[in-house]
């Protein structure tokens, strides 16, 4: 079957051949001899003018080798890209932009496909996600640290924002000097670092819910829910963020905030055995909630939270959710992630379209709670849904020794690393606006 990638290479390779011919011809006509004799000695008053009269080219200019881009076209475009509406191409054999290596001691073992023999592994980095009318470059790590120095970045999540923390920090250690990058952990950080040659801070804030949750037992003399009939469940404050990151807004700079998966998570929150018990206020909120209207709530409060919290000037992201690509069940249901390539688009609709509420079906669910609570925020949205549901390859599966396939984290390196690429685009957006303005 003709891939995207062979049928550009095959247009390329004719339009050459076209054009050489033509070439070749014009070359052969009687009128352009004369000229062919003169050529030589035209050209020594160029020689001498180049040779005499270098100048280091600039470094503004000097753009990573991986894609090709012009730099006047990246700044034109950059704020104004329709990053989600593009293709995955096959990068050319031997130009693969590796930014750091399965030895980063922050790779999760699960993670780490290639030393776990994943199949595809090292070719994961082989593909790169081409939007219609821009490009996504990838991340310069070492012009990242001097662009924010002195500054904080947070990632405030579950574990798929961690996924995207460890793919950030893998590449700017790799950029940085060597014993230049401590850990550091605070206003409750599951994990963090500093790079001490520019004061930089990353850190990652592990919440599932955003909102602050725990047991809920029925009380022996009875309430509100109890009359209900509840016994037990998880009690949600839609409007108390977790302790972990409490502090994380007034603290970073830059902040990435996502929160999806553990909100239809039935063999997380059984809807009978230990539903989701909705409080605000500090009182249940009757009648019950769904997770769904749940999610509605904790995202009003949480946005309004970090806008609150937050400095003027910081720069705040949500990120969107990111797919499962289970098929023939969910992960406790023998559900699998067998390809080796991305999918094709039928393929991507027949997984995760709301018509046929399938295992996936969640990722575009999610989506349209918190495009609706994001309208009219602050907030800019750090869309990665549509590029990452194409790569159904790119999951870990059964790396690791596990018992059920992980068809939910990525690979590291991987497809995290385009995340990466499309924050660092997007920052570099915000401050050229903010420059213009």
């Amino acid at each position: 079957m003709e891939t995207p990638h062979s049928s550009a290479t095959a247009t390329v390779t004719a339009a050459f051949a076209v054009g050489k011919r033509k070439h070749q011809n014009h070359l052969s006509s009687p009128s352009m001899t004369p000229l062919l004799l003169l050529f030589p000695i035209l050209m020594i008053p160029l020689f001498h003018l180049i040779l005499t009269h270098r100048s280091p080219i600039p470094t503004s200019l000097l753009l990573p080798r991986y894609p090709s881009i012009r730099p006047s076209r990246f700044v034109k475009n950059i704020s104004s890209c329709d990053y989600t509406n593009g293709m995955w191409i096959r990068v050319p054999e031997g130009d693969p932009f590796l930014r750091y290596n399965v030895s980063c001691s922050e790779i999760f073992k699960g993670w780490n496909c290639v030393n776990g023999g994943k199949s595809n592994a090292e070719d994961l980095i082989k593909w790169r996600w081409k939007p219609r009318d821009c490009d996504i470059p990838p991340i310069d790590a070492l012009e990242f640290l001097r662009q924010y120095r002195n500054k904080n970045i947070g990632f405030v999540g579950d574990s798929l924002n961690r996924n995207m923390f460890v793919s950030l920090i893998c590449t700017l250690k790799n950029a940085a000097a060597y014993g230049s990058v401590k850990k550091l952990r605070q206003f409750g950080a599951d994990r963090g670092f500093i790079f001490l040659d520019y004061n930089l801070t990353v850190m990652y804030h592990r919440t599932n819910l955003l909102v602050k949750y725990g047991s809920w037992n029925a009380s022996p003399n009875g309430g509100k829910l109890e009359s209900l009939g509840y016994k037990r469940g998880y009690r949600v404050d839609v409007d108390i963020p977790s302790r972990t990151w409490v502090d994380a807004p007034s603290f970073h700079d830059i902040i990435v905030v996502n929160t999806g998966h553990w909100w239809w998570a039935p063999s997380k929150f059984d809807p009978i055995q230990s539903p989701m018990l909705f409080f605000e206020n500090g009182n249940p909120i009757l009648p019950p909630l769904s997770p769904e209207h749940g999610l509605d709530l904790a995202l009003k409060h949480m946005i309004s939270f970090v806008e609150k919290k937050a400095s003027q000037s910081s720069i705040k992201f949500f990120r969107t959710q990111s797919p499962r690509h289970f098929e023939g069940g969910d992960w406790n249901e023998g559900g699998k992630c067998p390809h080796i390539q991305p999918i094709l688009p039928q393929q991507v609709e027949q997984l995760f379209s709301l018509k046929n509420n399938g295992t996936n079906v969640e990722t575009r669910l999610v989506n349209q709670h918190l495009f609706n609570a994001l309208e009219g925020s602050s907030f800019q949205t750090l869309d990665i849904t549509s590029m990452s549901e194409f790569r159904a390859d790119a999951h870990p599966s059964i790396v690791g020794g596990k018992r059920h396939d992980d068809c939910m984290h990525w690979c590291l390196p991987g497809l995290t690393d385009t995340w990466i690429d499309l924050l660092a685009t997007k920052l570099a957006a915000t401050q050229l606006q903010r420059t213009a303005t």
